[in-house]
């Protein structure tokens, strides 16, 4: 259920431990969701290398409820072929992070 879910969602909830929940763009790939951050992206107060995270996914139609997944971050240093998706994937505009975590299911 969960790789159903994620590969048809545009944005998840993440909750770093100790943080409030923020919804974020993210992107499914390799069994992990990568969210960009920093630069002209998106900021996710306590989100770094080794914390706990809880992701949750909701319907990108209904917006009701699917999944709570608890996760890792990792922080990354994406491939050219993975910058390449995080930059597809954010349509209309011209994303610069400053990092990219891999939020890895437990």
């Amino acid at each position: 259920m969960l790789d159903n879910a994620l590969r048809k969602a545009a944005a998840v909830w993440v909750r770093p431990a100790g943080h409030a929940p923020r919804l974020v763009w993210a992107l499914w790939r390799d069994g992990a969701v990568l969210v960009a951050v920093g630069g002209t992206e998106q900021v996710v107060p306590g989100l770094a290398d080794g914390v706990a995270c809880a992701v949750t996914v909701r319907s990108p139609t209904t917006h009701s409820h699917l999944v709570d997944v608890p996760a890792t971050a990792r922080l990354v240093d994406p491939d050219d072929d993975t910058a390449a998706a995080l930059r597809a994937a954010r349509l209309n505009t011209r994303p610069e992070w400053a990092d990219v975590y891999r939020l890895e299911p437990a």
